[in-house]
């Protein structure tokens, strides 16, 4: 079921801090006086995520497709202030390999799509953009997505004979420069990193119990040239866990509601975002992210 989450927002997602807050132009000239329109500081949306996780106890398998906007202070050829993303989440799933099976199926379905639907239009961009990436492409869809824990990810950089800008470590995040020799090492067909730090990663996500490296069950999709284009987990049902990582991270009260949807009764789920500015980047082989949408906006720049 497709559900229209909202672009206006009071969460953040990701919990990184990179938002967009949301202000009256009355709010703006009276700062000293200031009262929040909503009556809490609201911002423009990160994710549907949460919403959907709302959504998806009713109706087991629900989507969003909407503009997202990140605050990232970036101007690489990757990184939009406003793009689209499909995200959905699926209720009755314990098993990272079902997320992992729907982003797979998803990707080949939709590439596949629009092959038959646009051929003209994709003939166009592997002619005069990106000669070579029909037959990356054609290689993709044949074959099977690779999956690799992030403990392997992590050794597999420390042996490679590359030098890299950032020194991988356990602990520490994959950077684009990462995740690009991982595709290249894994023979050029998309990747999944599995099972990535517990501190790394949002607070939704479900916690394996792992032992002294822990972890939790998230999933990132790698793709050639790209780098990440899809990422996911299970959410964390337990109520228990979940309640004490937010009281950890100061958290509680802000997500009060998201901790009675498990008091009240949840069921084990989980999902994944897709940016769709990225997804055609990769298929059309364009370089820069701001070539694949008529307006781009980054930072110091929102043009027309």
């Amino acid at each position: 079921m497709h559900i229209h989450t909202p672009i206006i927002t009071s969460n953040d997602c990701e919990g990184a801090g990179e938002l967009f807050q949301i202000e009256t132009s009355n709010e703006a000239r009276e700062p000293a006086e200031k009262t929040h329109f909503f009556s809490v500081p609201a911002f423009l949306t990160v994710s549907g995520q949460l919403h959907l996780e709302v959504m998806a106890g009713a109706f087991t398998h629900v989507f969003t497709f909407g503009p997202t906007f990140r605050a990232e202070n970036s101007q690489s050829r990757r990184h939009l202030a406003e793009f689209y993303m499909v995200e959905a989440e699926l209720s009755f799933t314990e098993s990272l390999e079902d997320i992992m099976q729907v982003m797979e199926d998803l990707f080949k379905t939709v590439t596949s799509t629009v092959f038959s639907k646009c051929p003209r239009d994709v003939e166009l961009f592997h002619k005069y953009i990106a000669p070579a990436q029909k037959d990356r492409l054609e290689k993709t869809l044949k074959n099977k997505f690779v999956i690799i824990s992030y403990n392997e990810a992590v050794e597999t950089l420390k042996q490679a004979s590359q030098t890299f800008t950032f020194k991988p470590e356990w602990g520490c995040d994959l950077q684009t420069e990462h995740e690009k020799y991982l595709v290249k090492h894994c023979g050029e067909v998309p990747v999944f990193v599995i099972n990535y730090p517990y501190d790394l990663k949002p607070f939704y996500m479900r916690d394996n119990e792992d032992g002294p490296q822990h972890t939790v069950a998230a999933v990132d999709l790698l793709v050639p040239g790209i780098g990440e284009l899809c990422g996911g987990s299970l959410r964390e049902e337990r109520l228990p866990f979940l309640k004490s990582r937010l009281q950890r991270l100061g958290l509680s009260d802000a997500y009060q509601w998201y901790l009675d949807l498990r008091k009240f009764g949840s069921v084990p789920h989980g999902g994944f975002g897709m940016g769709f500015e990225r997804y055609l980047q990769y298929i059309l082989g364009v370089e820069n992210i701001k070539d694949v949408i008529p307006f781009p906006r980054f930072s110091h720049s929102c043009l027309l």
